[in-house]
């Protein structure tokens, strides 16, 4: 089942200014079936992942290219970046030759940032405009129209769901393969099973030198199993079983093929009482389940780690919900040396915004205790949102509010 995806109309915008336009992600999120839907008749599809193809992109790219002409996709770009160059040089023979028809000529996807988006900022700058793709959003799924999270943003259109059912979308996860399906549990365990054995055996290599694929998968665990907590080097290099310069590559690689998000404290003017210690998130809940094991999802909602899957799951939708505009959001979360917290501050227009994240059906004042703390960083503080299990949008105290987690 093809959903539509909310990232369409930024893409857009993108192919009307730019020649080049690249979309990137971590492997299944559904970046060659999207380009594949929305091009027109006339728009060739090539992949790189052939390695024939391969071969003969390198040995004669302008051949290549003279063959593969545009309006044209060329998909995981990253195999043969040698072709960086000479699609340059091809966007700049068509500028000269007809400024106006020369946009969206050569549409990109990609699966490594770091590599990828270092051969694009040497041969493209300039010339190509850059989306990120991230795994199918809740909004999609509900085929609600996009529009970046705040607290005090318009609910419209929204699909109640029950807590079993937002922990199935949880438990299921993001990528469109699992996530547009009715899995049950052996279907959705060989689907990651899966995943996890391509990306070890092809991305990893790609990125860095992994001398024990074993130890690589017992650090993917370790990794899920700190899902929603603050990071512990230590710890987390403990549990896997290698150094803390191994753990620090090995979550950089995490990083970059956009399988982990790690949340920063919010540090302007930041005083003494502040901690320095990021907060990790597996940006996909469904993988992050496989690796700690929860065969199901009433498992996951009784389990001792539904919080943190459930806040989890809810940075991410948020995250995807300013992604999927084309904005680059700025997200920190808030904790002092006093164990004082604010799981989610989202920093937009000069104002600060802070997000709670509440696995209950329940709520108090109490729950946003914390958000004035937000006033000693000395700028304008906006709504504040407790997101959480009660299925109605109701204040909580004067500039806070409860959002039903469905409305995400």
């Amino acid at each position: 089942m093809f959903v539509k995806r909310h990232i369409k109309e930024a893409f857009g915008r993108i192919c009307s200014f730019f020649p080049v336009a690249l979309v990137i992600g971590a492997r299944q999120v559904g970046k060659s079936t999207f380009l594949r839907k929305i091009a027109e008749p006339t728009r060739k599809y090539v992949s790189l992942d052939p390695l024939d193809v391969q071969k003969q992109a390198r040995e004669d790219p302008r051949l290549f290219l003279a063959n593969n002409p545009p309006p044209v996709i060329f998909d995981e770009i990253q195999n043969v970046p040698e072709l960086l160059p000479y699609i340059k040089a091809a966007v700049d023979e068509a500028r000269i030759a007809s400024p106006k028809k020369a946009k969206g000529l050569f549409w990109l996807t990609g699966s490594h940032q770091f590599h990828l988006m270092k051969g694009v900022s040497e041969s493209l700058a300039g010339r190509a405009g850059i989306l990120n793709l991230y795994g199918m959003s809740n909004a999609e799924l509900d085929g609600r129209k996009p529009q970046p999270f705040l607290p005090d943003m318009r609910l419209a259109n929204i699909y109640a769901k029950s807590p079993i059912e937002i922990f199935t979308r949880i438990w299921r996860g993001s990528y469109p393969e699992i996530a547009t399906a009715n899995p049950d549990a052996n279907m959705w365990s060989a689907f990651f099973q899966s995943y996890i054995q391509t990306y070890l055996m092809r991305d990893v290599r790609a990125l860095a030198q992994v001398a024990n694929e074993h130890k690589f998968y017992d650090f993917l665990r370790a990794a899920a199993a700190r899902t929603g907590q603050m990071l512990n080097y230590s710890s987390l290099a403990r549990d896997a079983d290698i150094s803390q310069p191994t753990a620090k590559s090995y979550l950089s690689i995490l990083e970059t093929s956009v399988i982990v998000k790690l949340l920063y404290p919010y540090s302007r003017n930041k005083t003494r009482n502040m901690v320095s210690t990021p907060k990790l998130h597996m940006l996909d809940t469904g993988l992050a389940a496989f690796l700690t094991g929860w065969t199901s999802p009433e498992a996951l909602m009784n389990g001792a780690m539904a919080g943190a899957f459930f806040e989890s799951w809810g940075v991410a939708e948020i995250l995807k919900s300013y992604v999927n505009a084309g904005e680059t959001p700025n997200f920190y979360y808030y904790r002092d040396k006093d164990k004082n917290e604010i799981d989610l501050v989202i920093e937009r227009d000069g104002k600060l915004y802070p997000v709670e994240f509440k696995k209950a059906a329940s709520f108090s004042k109490s729950d946003a205790k914390h958000f004035n703390r937000l006033s000693e960083f000395k700028m304008p503080l906006g709504a504040g949102a407790l997101v959480s299990l009660y299925p109605d949008p109701i204040l909580i105290k004067d500039n806070a509010k409860n959002i039903p987690v469905f409305a995400l």
